[in-house]
């Protein structure tokens, strides 16, 4: 048993980049989510943002990892899909004063929707990682300033099966046009694209011997986020994020995968995307 869950992952990955994060979420009265509350605290995040659902157990994943690396995950949400609008209200200013805003789908996407629109109003970048796959309305992907999808999420945003670069392209296209300001599409062992009014930018992987691939999407997008708030031009900081997965997916587990800002600049001095 390790500590996961997309909003953990990528505000772990985001506090071990050396981020300033403030990261709220929910869990339930129980072992789980009292283990998980002492996890937080030493990895470094505020308590009083860290809920507690008196009815439902802490979220919990199965996670079944192949040998090529590859994984299969049935998640049983828990107290994630309890943390609504009323619970994020005391902490709109965290909000209104952020840098940058993550947001994940493994919470209601009202609670998504109603922080999106608190973002937006204040002119907050919000990225959006919209994973789990599902369907997004336009009224809140007008309001993204950076999308990160995989190519299934990519797929099922826009309609365009995205099995290469060029369908990753039309895709990356067609989320622009429904005012969605960046796009970066993560490709896995084939990298990634990033997609703006600037045009588009191929960006190659590293190549690393991957054994377990859990995590490395929330690696990318913690480490993304630390890097902006830094205030990295994009190009930079996605080589930042996917030097970050890359070393995510030689270690088991999701967060004990988790790199540290000294390895993450370590392995950056010694490799090259290829």
């Amino acid at each position: 048993m390790v500590f996961g869950g997309k909003g953990a992952n990528q505000a772990v990955a985001a506090i071990r980049a050396k981020g300033d994060v403030a990261y709220i979420a929910k869990v339930g009265n129980d072992l789980f989510g009292k283990n998980m509350k002492n996890h937080f605290e030493r990895e470094g995040f505020r308590q009083d943002l860290i809920l507690t659902d008196v009815n439902e157990p802490t979220g919990i994943a199965q996670i079944f990892v192949s040998k090529k690396g590859e994984n299969s995950i049935a998640v049983a949400p828990g107290a994630n899909m309890k943390l609504l609008p009323k619970d994020i209200e005391p902490f709109t200013d965290l909000i209104i004063n952020a840098k940058v805003v993550l947001l994940q789908l493994e919470t209601p996407l009202e609670t998504v929707e109603y922080i999106a629109d608190i973002a937006y109003q204040n002119n907050v970048k919000l990225i959006l990682n919209p994973a789990p796959a599902q369907k997004l309305s336009e009224n809140l992907l007008k309001k993204v300033w950076l999308i990160t999808p995989n190519e299934t999420e990519a797929s099922l945003l826009t309609g365009i099966e995205v099995t290469d670069n060029q369908s990753a392209e039309k895709a990356a296209n067609c989320l622009l046009q429904l005012g969605i300001r960046n796009v970066i599409v993560t490709l896995g062992k084939n990298g990634s694209l990033l997609s703006n009014e600037k045009g588009v930018q191929h960006f190659k992987a590293f190549q690393v011997e991957a054994v377990d691939s859990t995590a490395a999407g929330d690696v990318f997008n913690g480490t993304l986020a630390t890097a902006i708030t830094n205030e990295e031009p994009l190009t930079k900081a996605i080589n930042f994020a996917a030097a970050a997965a890359a070393i995510s997916v030689t270690k088991e587990g999701a967060q004990p995968s988790i790199p540290t800002r000294k390895e993450i600049d370590n392995f950056l001095a010694k490799h090259k995307a290829t």
